[in-house]
């Protein structure tokens, strides 16, 4: 027999089975509302979500209820995401609900998510890849449809703000079955013939379905892979499209979109204008400066009797070819005078010098005698006196002894 469990122990094994499968712990499930009950006082939300044959229980605790946009209640088809457990005082298993959506929004809103998720981590979203809008695009592209409203007020405004940018439209349906491939066609179309500088894509407000042409996941593609700046205007302010997150510019409404690509013409214009007074006072003012500095310089001797500074600028130079003169001629004789004491210096060592006084140098075989004790009696011996030689015989040799 095997081990016997309290019913405790049980409820608390299963729970933990379902709770440890990841296939249960992030579910989306659609359903139809029943027996729907909201706690006042906890503020949670308990009901039953069934279909044509099955039914399960759920809770949405007050955390998630308090989010909610709608009021949920018997008969509504929902689209929930949240997670199976069970809950062990009963031993009933159940949903706990952390999103919840009425039908048609909620399969857009998770269609959305899944395709935001996936496009976010190939980076088609990256801040890095965002190119900056062009300060003066002479020609505007703009993908829409021609019988909007989104056409009329960016038209209006660019004609407005901006009248000297050409305005080239590329019409798209924004809406229905072929809208996302049309929208689609008309990015690739301009950024093949570079026809603008900078597009602006976008349609008036609608609800989630009549929006969904601009959360296509080629359009993004082809708006990341565009190589002329994107503007997406879609919608009004709390709308938001993958489209808008794959632009590089989003906009609130097709209105800011063509303000954002457009400067005002107006302030532009005075700015030109009083940058022009303030270029024209600069320059009076340096004209004038300069007027001054030539009524100096004219006025300056120089220029009124150049002869004059040429004489004394010569007269400088006769001074200082005077004093280099001197100088050189001072330098000279020293030097002569060093050259002389040198030369008397130099001879009174001379060997000759010596000679000429009357003395002699010995020699034997060409080495220089400085001692009796370097010759022998007999030896043939060289006196190198100063006007000749004499070739001796030494006949006799007196040492000369020294204390």
């Amino acid at each position: 027999m095997s081990e016997l469990l309290t019913v405790s122990g049980l409820n608390f094994y299963v729970k933990s089975l379902l709770e440890g499968d990841r296939n249960l712990n992030g579910i989306n499930l659609r359903g139809e509302i029943s027996n729907c009950r909201h706690d006042r006082r906890s503020g949670h939300i308990y009901l039953v979500l069934k279909d044509e044959r099955s039914s399960v229980s759920a809770v949405m605790f007050s955390s998630g209820a308090s989010r909610l946009s709608f009021e949920p209640c018997d008969g509504m088809k929902v689209v929930i995401r949240g997670r199976v457990s069970l809950y062990e005082a009963t031993g009933k298993y159940q949903i706990y609900i952390n999103e919840m959506l009425p039908e048609g929004e909620g399969e857009l809103s998770l269609a959305f998510e899944r395709l935001k998720k996936k496009l976010s981590a190939e980076g088609l979203f990256d801040e890095r890849h965002k190119r900056s809008l062009p300060l003066y695009p002479e020609r505007i592209g703009v993908i829409t449809s021609p019988q909007g409203k989104a056409i009329e007020d960016i038209t209006k405004t660019l004609k407005r703000r901006y009248p000297v940018g050409e305005i080239i439209l590329c019409p798209a349906a924004v809406q229905g079955e072929n809208a996302a491939q049309q929208l689609t066609d008309a990015v690739r179309r301009f950024d093949r013939l570079k026809c603008v500088d900078v597009i602006i894509i976008g349609r008036g407000g609608g609800s989630a379905e009549e929006l969904w042409a601009f959360n296509d996941e080629e359009l993004a593609r082809a708006i990341y892979s565009c190589t002329i700046p994107v503007v997406s205007a879609v919608g009004h302010e709390t709308d938001f499209t993958i489209c808008d997150l794959a632009a590089d510019v989003r906009a609130s409404t097709p209105t800011a979109g063509a303000e954002l690509v457009a400067a005002d013409m107006g302030t532009m214009l005075s700015t030109l204008a009083y940058s022009h007074r303030r270029l024209r006072e600069l320059m009076k003012t340096r004209v004038a400066h300069e007027k001054q500095r030539l009524a100096l310089l004219s006025s300056a001797r120089v220029l009124r009797s150049p002869s004059e500074l040429i004489a004394i600028r010569r007269m400088k130079l006769d001074m200082l070819k005077n004093e280099l003169s001197d100088v050189y001629a001072s330098r000279l004789k020293n030097e002569r005078h060093r050259l002389s004491l040198t030369a008397a210096r130099l001879d009174a060592v001379s060997p000759l010098g010596i000679l000429a006084r009357g003395y002699a140098i010995a020699k034997k075989h060409d080495r220089t005698i400085r001692s009796v004790t370097q010759t022998d009696k007999g030896d043939s011996i060289e006196l190198i006196l100063k006007d000749g030689t004499l070739d001796c015989t030494v006949t006799g040799i007196k040492e000369t002894k020294h204390e």
